[in-house]
C-alpha cells in the first residue's frame, strides 16, 4: 500500500516512517529458514569470510562462529530478494522514490546473543560518499524489537541539514565500523512487533542497542535508489551487490 500524505509528511519532516507488521506471517517463517541456514554457515567459521564477518570482542578480535553480519546477503543467498520485492514496502518506497526501483548494500544482522550488537549512531551516507536525499534507508524487523533486544534509534529530524557529521573508527565491540558521537537525549527507540519495515532517509542518524535479553533479532538492512541513480562507490551495472527491483 502507498504511504499516506501523513506518513510521506512525517518522513520528510522527521526522516523516518514505520510500517508496522506489514509481512504475512508465513513469509515471515520463509525468511528466517534462508536466515537460519546462514546463520548455521557462521557458526562454523573462525575467521571472517566470503560476506560472512564474525562478532568482534571487548579487544576488538574476531569472536569463531559467532556471526555478526552477512555482507551483500541478496548475493550470498538470493532468494533474500524477495525480501526487498515484498509489495507493501515497494508500494511505500515507490510513493517516495518513484515507480522505478533498484537496491544495494543488502545486509543481515543476527544478533542472536546476548551482549550482540549491530551498528553504532551513524549516517548511511557517510559510507556512500554521498549526501543525496534520493537514497532511502530500510530496516526489516524478523522477530520484534524493543529495548532489550536491540532495536532501531533514530533521531528525529538530523537529515535535514543534509550535512554529514564527522564518524571515527569503533574500539571493541564496536570495531568494525565507524561512528558518530551525538546527543541521544532525544532518540527514540523504534520498538516493533515481527515482520515491520522502518523506512528512513539515508542523512538520519541512526543506530540501535545491542541485545541484553539473549533472544534472537534477526534483522536485514538495505537501501532503496531511483533506477540508474550515479552512486560512485556503488555503481550500476559493476557494483555486484546492487540490484534492479
Amino acid at each position: 500500500m502507498p504511504l499516506s500524505p501523513e506518513q510521506v509528511e512525517h518522513f520528510h519532516a522527521q526522516g523516518y516512517t514505520v510500517l508496522s507488521a506489514v509481512l504475512p506471517t508465513e513469509r515471515i517463517a520463509s525468511y528466517i529458514a534462508l536466515l537460519d541456514a546462514l546463520v548455521a554457515r557462521g557458526t562454523r567459521m573462525t575467521v571472517s569470510a566470503a560476506g560472512f564477518h564474525l562478532a568482534p570482542d571487548a579487544s576488538g578480535h574476531s569472536i569463531p562462529g559467532r556471526l555478526h553480519k552477512v555482507q551483500g546477503v541478496c548475493v550470498i543467498e538470493p532468494r533474500l530478494l524477495a525480501l526487498a520485492r515484498e509489495p507493501a514496502i515497494l508500494d511505500a518506497v515507490q510513493t517516495l522514490l518513484g515507480p522505478e526501483l533498484e537496491v544495494f548494500g543488502t545486509k543481515f544482522f543476527p544478533m542472536r546473543e546476548a551482549g550482540a550488537t549491530s551498528t553504532g549512531w551513524h549516517q548511511d551516507n557517510f559510507y556512500f560518499g554521498t549526501r543525496t536525499d534520493r537514497i532511502v534507508s530500510c530496516a526489516i524487523y524478523l522477530h520484534g524489537a524493543d529495548t532489550d533486544n536491540g532495536c532501531l534509534r533514530v533521531l528525529p529530524g538530523s537529515h535535514r541539514s543534509g550535512e554529514i557529521v564527522p564518524h571515527v573508527a569503533g574500539q571493541g565491540v564496536y570495531a568494525h565500523g565507524a561512528w558518530s558521537e551525538v546527543d541521544d537525549s532525544h532518540a527514540v527507540d523504534v520498538v516493533c512487533p515481527p515482520g515491520t519495515a522502518v523506512l528512513f532517509s539515508a542523512n538520519l542518524l541512526h543506530g540501535a542497542r545491542p541485545n541484553h535479553s539473549g533472544r534472537a533479532s534477526y534483522r536485514t538492512a538495505w537501501h532503496y535508489l531511483p533506477a540508474g541513480l550515479p552512486l560512485d562507490r556503488f555503481p550500476q551495472g559493476v557494483y555486484e551487490d546492487r540490484h534492479r527491483l
